[in-house]
């Protein structure tokens, strides 16, 4: 499956100000973003319902591909392309039996062997890290910071995409990218930024820097 994502947007809608995520990620896909993920988990089922569906109808217009973190329910009622699930949610099997063989499925891992149990067990991309320290996520302390260098290693190891998550900059994405990821995935870099759709663009010129030095 070819999936892009150079630059991969996960909403977290504290974090966007007065804006709301609707108007984030239009902004977002105006500064060409390939990929949003919905994440939003302070948010009721209801009102992740709401904001997906918004999401999706901007992201279907504009082409870009877009999953549900964790819900498959959610990810199913409006039409998502995926899911992007994690330790604690439902197995990438019966995402697949929910969502059909053709849905993008991606997994978060932050080691080598979980990067590739995700592989045999069907996950179509993965989200790595935290590969710098970051307070975006909820990471368990020994998996903080992973550093490029396991960044590295995943790649290595595996044989679908990857996109560096947790900490990542538009200073820093291209050293994720040159270790070997396909791209980066933000959250605060774009969210918080006072021009989301110009931090959308810087973001993508880094991950080209990377690329360049692979």
């Amino acid at each position: 499956m070819n999936i892009p994502m150079d630059t991969y947007l996960v909403t977290q809608s504290d974090l966007s100000g007065d804006r709301s995520t609707t108007e984030v990620v239009e902004a977002a896909v105006a500064g060409g973003v390939d990929f949003v993920q919905l994440r939003e988990k302070q948010a009721t089922a209801r009102e992740r319902y709401v904001l997906a569906s918004d999401v999706r109808e901007l992201t279907a217009e504009a082409g870009v591909p877009f999953v549900v973190n964790d819900r498959i329910d959610i990810a199913a009622a409006v039409d998502a392309d995926g899911v992007h699930l994690g330790d604690d949610d439902l197995p990438i099997a019966a995402a697949r039996d929910q969502l059909g063989r053709d849905a993008i499925v991606g997994r978060s891992v932050s080691t080598v062997e979980a990067a590739q149990a995700a592989e045999d067990a069907g996950a179509d991309y993965l989200g790595v890290g935290a590969v710098f320290a970051t307070d975006s996520k909820d990471i368990d302390d020994d998996e903080y910071e992973i550093g490029v260098e396991r960044v590295a290693a995943v790649a290595d190891a595996v044989s679908i995409p990857l996109v560096g998550i947790g900490g990542i900059t538009a200073s820093n994405a291209a050293d994720v990218v040159a270790a070997g990821a396909d791209g980066v995935a933000v959250i605060t870099e774009i969210t918080d930024a006072g021009d989301p759709e110009a931090a959308t663009r810087q973001l993508a010129t880094a991950v080209d820097d990377g690329r360049d030095r692979q």
